[in-house]
């Protein structure tokens, strides 16, 4: 087998264009380790963020990516839960573990979970950040409960379509905001209720809101205070001014708490009996081969895309 492999890297910060297909070392798996071999990785707001220097890895050179679907090719010592050969599905400890939009990746073994036999790599790969962002928010964070409302912007999007389907099934009442075109989609999904926001201003028609998951930071943040209820929680997945946020929740009787997605077993079990249950899956907007990695990173800055990007590794 090859000691070298294809990945996508950057050398310096800014547009698509720095994004190049070079030739690297193949990594190894180090002590809990798996190496495996990509099939398919999600391409996220992160992704493009950091490409740019909006993000926490500092200089280039280095290669992006978290999410993965694979299949395993080597284990690290004292890996105990897969083997090779097993197609498994998880992400790369963000931020630091990125890497996986490359022919192989390495990561802990316990930040994957067997693949879903429903869904092929490219469902599989499009899952784990986004999937683990919206468990994480309202699962972990929210403690969401059965008939409590829950508000979740950009709901189309890649993280807000995933979690408008953890809500229901949850058993929550969904919320969520997103342009009319795409309301029918959202319905498809389970949403109960759907607000056109180039209509109308969220804050002055809803109310008593149990739960508010924020995926856009900016003024959304305050305004969704607005319409909790006493007790209510907004959680923001943009960790950004965190203090003067808590102090106006605090103000209003309400909570406010700011995450980062973290690498997580057991979030990728529920995650996986969810997707074999039928009750979760990705809308892929579009998929691109690796080399290609840039038109993914241009088409997902529009802001315009409804689900998630994925590249696929031959």
């Amino acid at each position: 087998m090859s000691e070298s492999m294809r990945a996508i890297r950057q050398d310096v910060h800014g547009d698509p264009g720095v994004l190049r297909e070079v030739t690297l070392e193949r990594p190894e798996p180090g002590p809990g380790e798996v190496l495996v071999r990509v099939r398919a990785a999600g391409v996220n707001p992160t992704d493009w963020k950091h490409r740019g220097g909006q993000g926490f890895l500092g200089q280039p050179p280095y290669v992006l990516g978290w999410d993965v679907s694979g299949v395993v090719e080597e284990i690290g010592v004292g890996v105990t839960l897969h083997k090779p050969g097993d197609e498994v599905f998880g992400m790369l400890p963000y931020p630091f573990g990125v890497g996986s939009h490359a022919e192989y990746t390495v990561g802990p073994a316990r930040g994957f979970a067997p693949k879903p036999s429903n869904v092929d790599h490219v469902q599989a790969g499009a899952i784990p950040l986004a999937a683990l962002t919206a468990w994480q928010a309202l699962n972990d964070t929210a403690d969401l409960q059965s008939g409590q409302r829950v508000l979740i912007h950009a709901a189309a999007g890649g993280v807000g379509h995933l979690a408008v389907q953890i809500a229901k099934a949850k058993g929550a009442y969904v919320i969520g905001t997103a342009t009319k075109g795409k309301h029918e989609f959202l319905r498809g999904l389970g949403a109960d209720e759907l607000i056109d926001y180039t209509e109308a201003d969220f804050d002055k028609v809803l109310s008593d809101v149990d739960v508010v998951l924020d995926t856009i930071a900016a003024d959304y943040r305050s305004r969704s205070l607005q319409v909790l209820r006493k007790g209510g929680i907004l959680v923001t997945i943009l960790p950004y001014d965190r203090k003067p946020l808590v102090a106006e929740a605090e103000e209003l009787g309400v909570r406010a708490e700011t995450m980062l997605v973290e690498d997580d077993q057991a979030g990728m079990q529920a995650v996986r009996e969810l997707v074999e249950a039928g009750k979760l899956r990705a809308e892929i907007a579009a998929t691109f081969p690796l080399a290609e990695a840039a038109k993914a990173h241009e088409m997902g800055e529009t802001g315009r895309t409804k689900g998630k990007l994925v590249l696929t590794v031959d």
